[in-house]
């Protein structure tokens, strides 16, 4: 029996197919060159490192693998440097790739661009990675052109003294050695100290010198004071004096916004430049006078010195105290963005010159102001204060008071209200006597008629029948203090003495009382001074439920 590797086709090696062999070299080729590629670049195709961009106002012979370095160390390299779409359109965006070794980079890192070798004519990136308490940075995020520097190549050095520029440093030279062999002449010597009085700047220079020592003595001490009382004092002061700049570099807006404003004072100072040149003309006696003041600072240093040492242990405490601020100074820089309140300074700027013109008009509204505070000081309170007469109807308080009363009573009247708002209810009588009133709304209107118990005993005041006299130049504050209690009694409408025109001034006789005739009270005069201020006179004149007399 033959066994199965008989019953199979032999078919002979000519005939058999099967997998090319110039594919499978290929395909052996492929894998080894992967292979040496990875092992040669220790780069996985098709991904990157941690990339970050900076924007570089110069970014000269930086190319593509340029090294970025940490300290003299290699922690990436460039891998494109294009032209950065914002600002002037004459800076650079140099994109970099990071190894973990240069990780991580923080909000405040800086980046500046050096020379290999001098004259070596090729560049990196020195990457300073920032302080530990800044917040990091993510792939892919940019770092502002304000935290970045190039050198100086040699080729500015060279243009900056160009032909007009060297022609200004001539006419300088020239005009400073004028002005130290320049003669004064005796109009010239008026405003100067007598002891230089025919000298040329020249010779009252080498003069100064003979008052050197003491200047340069203390100047001494101020550069030792300067140095602190603790070790690193300068230093600190100098690094934080750092660390407050490179804060107002990152808001760019800001700055540049103050750097404009600044050069527009700077031209306003300018342009008063006589004004400038007679200012310093006198610091010479000014000088004279700090001098003695000087001496007195001195004296009181001793004390300063003693303060300075008991605020020591808050001024250490000032780093915690900022970093605590930090987030407060993140919001407020939101806050003050054109968002916020930038963009509402902007829609307000208009208004500043309203409020300009407002000003300047009180200047004269002021004194028209100050006239009815004396007006009411002088006349209207003392007014207000005297207490009417009216017979049986006295009520024996100011007659302030009374306005208010009766204000408080047409307050309780009209409590009551329907749909049609707030109404008050009177009730209504009848009698024999017919009463009339003027003509109501005005010479075309009509007039009102009632009836009452008892015919009319009088009227007080009695009608003029004409406007007082009104003198408009007159001040309201020199103004005689009216007499309230003066006031005419006339008869009743419609009886023969009105219609006769009598006016009496003696007052109506009524059941229960005695004739009186002009106030017996008497009418203050011109208020006095009161060491309250006006406000607190009028709140207090308007209270009708003060304590006082009267009451």
């Amino acid at each position: 029996m033959s066994s199965k590797s008989d019953k199979r086709k032999r078919v002979l090696r000519k005939d058999r197919t099967g997998v090319n062999p110039v594919t499978v070299g290929l395909a052996v080729l492929v894998l080894a060159a992967i292979v040496v590629y990875a092992g040669f670049s220790k780069h996985v195709p098709f991904t990157h490192g941690f990339r970050v961009k900076a924007v570089f106002v110069n970014a000269n012979n930086v190319r593509p693998n340029s090294p970025v370095r940490i300290a003299g160390v290699n922690i990436g390299k460039v891998t494109s440097v294009k032209a950065y779409k914002g600002g002037d359109g004459n800076m650079s965006l140099v994109t970099m790739e990071i190894n973990k070794a240069g990780l991580p980079i923080h909000k405040d890192a800086t980046l500046k661009v050096r020379p290999r070798i001098f004259l070596e004519g090729n560049e990196f990136v020195d990457l300073q990675p920032g302080t530990p308490s800044a917040p990091t940075i993510d792939d892919g995020d940019t770092i502002p052109s304000t935290q970045t520097a190039a050198p100086v190549q040699f080729d500015q050095v060279l243009s900056a003294l160009q032909s007009d520029t060297r022609d200004d440093l001539k006419q300088l030279l020239e005009g400073y050695g004028t002005a130290l062999t320049y003669e004064p002449t005796a109009a010239d010597d008026k405003n100067q100290d007598p002891a230089v009085h025919g000298e040329t700047a020249a010779k009252s220079l080498n003069d100064s010198i003979d008052d050197a020592p003491g200047a340069l003595k203390n100047a001494s001490i101020v550069n030792h004071a300067l140095l602190g009382l603790e070790d690193h004092d300068l230093s600190g002061l100098v690094d934080n004096t750092a660390t407050v700049a490179k804060a107002l570099s990152n808001n760019e807006a800001s700055l540049q916004g103050f750097v404009s404003n600044f050069n527009t004072t700077l031209g306003a100072l300018a342009s008063e430049q006589s004004n400038l040149r007679q200012s310093i003309a006198l610091l010479g006696p000014t000088l004279k006078h700090a001098d003695s003041a000087l001496t007195h600072l001195n004296a009181s240093l001793p004390n300063t010195r003693a303060f300075a040492k008991e605020i020591l242990p808050g001024v250490k405490e000032t780093p915690a105290t900022i970093d605590a601020a930090k987030p407060w100074i993140v919001q407020a820089t939101k806050l003050v963005s054109d968002s916020e309140l930038g963009g509402l300074t902007k829609e307000l700027k208009p208004a500043t010159v309203d409020l300009a013109k407002l000003v300047d008009g009180t200047l004269s509204a002021l004194p028209q102001a100050d006239l009815v505070a004396q007006c009411v000081t002088h006349t209207i309170l003392p007014t207000g204060d005297v207490k009417i007469q009216d017979g049986q109807f006295t009520s024996n308080v100011e007659n302030y008071k009374e306005f208010w009363y009766s204000m408080v009573g047409l307050a309780g009247e009209s409590q009551n209200f329907d749909g049609n708002g707030h109404y008050v209810r009177f009730a209504t009588g009848g009698g024999s006597q017919s009463i009339s009133t003027g003509k109501y709304g005005g010479a075309n209107g009509a007039k009102l008629y009632s009836n009452v118990n008892q015919a009319p005993i009088g009227t007080r005041p009695a009608y003029p029948g004409k406007r007082s006299p009104y003198n408009h130049t007159a001040n309201c504050k020199d103004q005689k203090l009216p007499d309230l209690n003066g006031a005419k009694t006339g008869p009743a409408d419609g009886s023969p003495q009105a219609q006769a025109g009598v006016i009496s001034t003696d007052a109506i006789k009524t059941p229960g009382t005695t004739t009186s005739t002009a106030s017996s009270a008497s009418v203050p005069t011109t208020r006095k001074a009161s060491k309250d201020d006006l406000a607190a006179q009028l709140i207090d004149r308007l209270n009708p439920f003060r304590k006082g007399s009267g009451k």
